[in-house]
């Protein structure tokens, strides 16, 4: 396995009084899955290849979910990966939620915008949840009641997602390459300021950062490791992320598909009325 890279390393701990045990090892997991995959979008390497529900996978893919599992198995936790062999994990059991290339389509056209995300899910509950940037040499960290933080250029940063805007002054993410018609029509209705695509959970990132408001899919494809991580960075910044009705997003039991959508915002009236348009698109 590939060791932490320096931009990693270089960061030390978060600074958080009480880090979970857990934080560290998944930091380091991410760091090494992070070298792995930049060794092969730096070599041209990655050719997509179609799984069997049709979505796109790549050695880089395969290669983060090798790194992340073997890494994180020492803490003693079920994973459930996205590349992983199917787990059915108990009501409440505390175990790992792995996508180990968010954005595969992203690393594929070479755009940058990729993620590797793990987060830890106790009783349900996402508890810690930590998302890798790689190409832009940054990481996210983020722990129940302890707050959303940065990695970058060897400091961490404290996030908080941006006050309160009406509709007119907020800006929006959305899908650079899922987003649908009834999206663009809900983010229309929302009279929004401004609409960027962007690719993987880097939507989720911005909001945390303060540097966007609303994001908003549709979709019934999400699934947990999709979301589990990001969870964590967007509610400990002081925002919000519900399904695309307003209902609460559930981990680890049952199915690991999110089925009505998600939406993820800087909190406010502005997720309440995008739960509203989506509600009314979606009938």
């Amino acid at each position: 396995m590939m060791g932490t890279p320096p931009w990693v390393a270089g960061l030390g701990d978060p600074p958080i009084a009480h880090a979970m045990a857990e934080m560290r090892p998944a930091i380091d997991a991410l760091g090494a899955a992070s070298a792995a995959v930049m060794g092969i979008y730096g070599s041209g390497g990655g050719d997509a290849q179609k799984k069997a529900d049709g979505s796109p996978v790549t050695e880089a893919d395969l290669e983060s979910h090798r790194t992340v599992s073997r890494a994180l198995a020492a803490t003693g936790h079920a994973i459930l990966s996205e590349e992983g062999p199917p787990a059915a994990l108990g009501a409440g059991e505390t175990a790992w939620i792995v996508d180990p290339l968010d954005g595969t389509a992203d690393f594929v056209s070479r755009t940058g915008e990729f993620t590797i995300m793990a987060g830890l899910v106790r009783s349900g509950r996402p508890v810690l949840g930590v998302i890798a940037q790689p190409a832009a040499q940054a990481i996210f960290v983020a722990q129940d009641g302890a707050g959303s933080y940065r990695g970058h250029g060897g400091s961490w940063e404290r996030l908080r997602a941006g006050p309160e805007r009406g509709a007119p002054e907020c800006r929006a993410v959305c899908s650079r390459n899922h987003l649908s018609d009834v999206d663009r029509a809900v983010l229309a209705r929302l009279g929004v300021a401004e609409t960027v695509q962007v690719g993987s959970s880097i939507k989720a990132c911005r909001i945390a950062a303060n540097e966007a408001d609303i994001y908003v899919t549709t979709t019934d494809r999400m699934k947990q490791w999709d979301t589990c991580a990001s969870w964590c960075v967007v509610t400990e910044a002081g925002g919000r992320m519900t399904d695309a009705l307003g209902g609460e997003l559930e981990y680890g039991a049952g199915s690991v598909a999110h089925r009505h959508g998600i939406i993820a915002s800087c909190g406010g009236r502005i997720h309440d009325l995008a739960v509203g348009e989506c509600r009314a698109a979606l009938g």
